[in-house]
C-alpha cells in the first residue's frame, strides 16, 4: 500500500484490451467488522451514487491516480492498495450526447482523514453508508457485486438479476428504484 494525497495531471482514458476507454477509481472504507462503511459520491450530472472515479494520469500510477480522485472528488486521504480488488464496466455519457463503455479498475482506499476543503467540494454529495446499502445505492451490478465481495457480505436475491438479461434503460430504471426503496425501508424499519 501507499501513503498517496498529491494531486497531478490527467490522460484521457487510456484503451484497455478490447478497445475500451480505462479509467481507475478508488473504493473508500472505514472501520472493520459491524463497523465497516464504505463512502459513495454523488455523480455530477446524473446526480447517481458512484465511487471516485477518473482517468489515468501522466506520471502517476493506476492506484495514485485513485487516490487523488479521492481527494479530489471527496477530501480523502490514507492508505491505497497497490493493486485492483476488481474492475466494473459502466456506459460514459460523452458531451456529444453518445454513450462509450469504460473499464474501471478498482484500488481500495482505507480512510485515515477527511479534509475540511477539496477542489469538488460543493459539486457532489458524500454519504458513508453499511457495506448493504452502499451495494445496493449504486447502479453498475458488476460494482455492486465487487462491493459487497469487498465487505464480505450477502445481498438479497432479487439483487442478482439473470446474467443472460439485457440491461434494458426500462429494467435498469427499475431495479434502480426498488433498490434505493429497500435501502430505505431498511433505514425505517431500524
Amino acid at each position: 500500500m501507499d501513503e498517496v494525497t498529491d494531486v497531478g495531471g490527467k490522460q484521457e482514458g487510456r484503451k484497455s484490451g478490447g478497445g475500451k476507454r480505462r479509467q481507475v477509481a478508488a473504493l473508500p472504507w472505514r472501520g472493520e467488522g459491524e463497523a465497516l462503511r464504505i463512502l459513495l459520491v454523488s455523480s455530477r450530472e446524473t446526480r447517481r451514487w458512484v465511487i471516485p472515479k477518473g482517468w489515468p494520469m501522466k506520471d502517476k500510477t493506476d492506484f495514485q491516480a485513485a487516490a487523488t480522485e479521492a481527494y479530489e472528488e471527496a477530501g480523502l486521504v490514507g492508505v491505497i492498495a497497490e493493486q485492483p480488488i476488481g474492475e466494473y464496466e459502466y456506459l460514459k455519457k460523452l458531451k456529444s450526447g453518445a454513450a462509450r463503455l469504460v473499464k474501471v479498475d478498482v484500488y481500495p482506499l482505507e480512510v485515515s482523514g477527511e479534509l475540511e476543503a477539496w477542489p469538488e467540494k460543493g459539486q457532489r454529495t458524500l454519504e458513508w453508508m453499511e457495506p448493504v446499502e452502499a451495494a445496493l445505492a449504486v447502479q453498475e451490478p458488476q460494482l455492486r457485486d465487487l462491493i459487497a465481495r469487498f465487505a464480505s457480505v450477502a445481498l438479497p436475491e432479487e439483487e442478482r438479476p439473470s446474467p443472460h438479461l439485457a440491461p434494458t434503460p426500462v429494467r435498469v430504471a427499475f431495479q434502480r428504484l426498488r433498490r434505493r426503496v429497500t435501502a430505505l425501508w431498511g433505514r425505517y424499519r431500524s
